[in-house]
């Protein structure tokens, strides 16, 4: 694959580009971004041709959805959702949960959520797991909330959870489909930016979910190999938002002198963190050893803040005036999300601190 040619039409760049701000500060037009995902034909990206996709890998999707981050962090954030929940259903061995949802996902349908905030944060051992399963003839009942959830369009979703079983054992993952008696989805959380991505929480009230919906019976090792995959199209928003500042802090008028070179210079991290990415996600030793990869996310996280305020340093006063220049500020609350997301990045220094405690025991 080649991440220097570009993946998205001219038109598709128009698009995203001039809903951007509205998408941004704004819900009204939240139902429009996964349909317009499919109609630049974007969500079949890094899929095998066989699977209905054009082709490639996850290093695709990851240059993709970065693409789009350039230009509308809400967009792109909806991308990486839909496109996380099909990464989760590929990783599957139930080609039942395959048969129902891949075609309408990949047409932009049904929205495809990940809702594994809790479960990440299990994993790192912060907190228990929130959705009980208990088991029935047919399947399974599950209580529980699930309080941070994107891209649950009220038109239609499916969002992975993983959940525990009563008396205990492995988690398992299951895909919950909207509609289901006892799904109650909340209004749209009130978010600081990115309103028009389908922000929720999720109560479920006894809900009955199918065999058919279970993705993985044991679900650490099965989250832990999807990982790698998951957290690279993540950290896609990172690069997108970063690559964007630079350059308008490399055309602004400041940038001049010192401040053109730490721009550069920032510039040339920036390609060589994505090249590492690239380089490794599809090994299998960040299965084994995620903690590259986190350190990884860290520092992309990181090179945002820099970038935003070497646009900030390169624009001067008029960044300030929204008539002026909207889109700094578009990316300054942007630029707030990145740390946030799960996992967020105290997490990741708290999973980081862990791991060294234990190789120095």
């Amino acid at each position: 694959m080649s991440t220097s040619t570009p993946l998205l039409t001219d038109s598709a760049r128009t698009d995203i580009a001039q809903r951007a701000f509205v998408l941004d500060t704004q819900a009204e037009l939240a139902s429009t971004v996964l349909p317009m995902l499919a109609h630049h034909d974007l969500l079949r990206t890094g899929l095998l041709v066989a699977q209905g996709g054009h082709g490639g890998d996850v290093r695709d999707a990851i240059a993709a959805i970065a693409e789009v981050a350039s230009l509308s962090l809400t967009t792109a954030f909806v991308f990486w959702s839909q496109r996380a929940f099909i990464h989760y259903l590929q990783a599957s061995g139930n080609e039942a949960a395959r048969e129902r949802w891949w075609d309408a996902l990949l047409r932009g349908e049904i929205a495809g959520a990940v809702g594994l905030s809790n479960v990440i944060k299990f994993l790192s051992r912060i907190e228990a797991l929130q959705v009980q399963a208990k088991p029935l003839a047919q399947g399974w009942s599950l209580d529980g909330v699930l309080p941070w959830v994107s891209n649950v369009r009220s038109q239609g979703f499916v969002v992975a959870a993983a959940v525990q079983p009563e008396g205990g054992g492995l988690p398992m993952v299951m895909a919950l489909e909207s509609g289901l008696p006892g799904l109650v989805r909340s209004p749209d959380l009130d978010l600081l930016g990115m309103r028009a991505s389908n922000t929720a929480a999720l109560q479920l009230n006894q809900v009955v979910v199918p065999a058919h919906a279970l993705l993985a019976q044991a679900g650490p090792p099965y989250l832990k190999a999807a990982r790698p995959g998951f957290l690279g199209m993540q950290c896609a928003l990172s690069i997108g938002l970063a690559r964007a500042a630079l350059q308008a802090a490399a055309q602004g008028g400041g940038a001049r002198g010192p401040l053109h070179k730490r721009v550069a210079e920032a510039q040339k991290l920036l390609g060589q963190i994505e090249a590492e990415l690239l380089d490794g996600v599809l090994d299998d030793r960040w299965v084994a050893d995620v903690s590259p990869l986190f350190a990884l996310r860290m520092r992309l996280a990181g090179l945002v803040q820099q970038a935003l305020q070497l646009e900030l340093q390169a624009t001067g006063g008029r960044a300030y005036l929204q008539d002026q220049q909207p889109d700094f500020g578009r990316r300054w609350r942007e630029s707030a999300f990145i740390p946030i997301v799960t996992p967020s990045l105290t997490q990741l220094e708290g999973e980081l601190a862990q791991q060294a405690a234990q190789v120095s025991a």
